[in-house]
């Protein structure tokens, strides 16, 4: 009996079970998205000033943009320099957040000021600009 299946060649066919692969894959990516923290932008591209040594990752940040035609824009729509205060105040109710105002590199100095006045007026205790590294776009 041992002799008579030995001269066979069994031939055994080897499984990869792909799941428990994509299980963890899965889980990962869930993982990652649920970790992340997204910022909305305001709805326009600025050019931000050249500034070494700043670092920015505020999670609760409200931002601001200040366009390169002196327009300001808080959550994609267009407000005026005098709204700034209503609309960050009305926007932090109920939490601590920083203010982030990007402005752009040839934006007039003047409204960047008036900005940075009516926000700090808001209440807002952390108000931050937003720039680029020297050297990165």
């Amino acid at each position: 009996m041992i002799g008579k299946n030995s001269g066979r060649n069994r031939i055994e066919a080897t499984h990869i079970d792909m799941v428990p692969m994509v299980d963890c894959i899965m889980v990962l990516v869930i993982f990652l998205m649920i970790s992340s923290a997204f910022i909305n932008d305001p709805g326009i591209e600025v050019q931000k000033p050249d500034v070494s040594g700043s670092l920015s990752g505020e999670h609760s940040s409200l931002l601001i943009a200040i366009s390169a035609d002196n327009r300001i824009y808080f959550d994609g729509q267009e407000i005026r320099a005098d709204q700034v205060a209503a609309v960050v105040k009305q926007a932090a109710i109920g939490r601590f957040p920083s203010l982030i105002i990007r402005g752009d590199r040839s934006s007039n100095l003047g409204v960047f000021a008036e900005v940075y006045s009516e926000a700090k007026r808001s209440g807002i205790q952390h108000v931050e600009f937003a720039t680029a590294r020297a050297g990165l776009p």
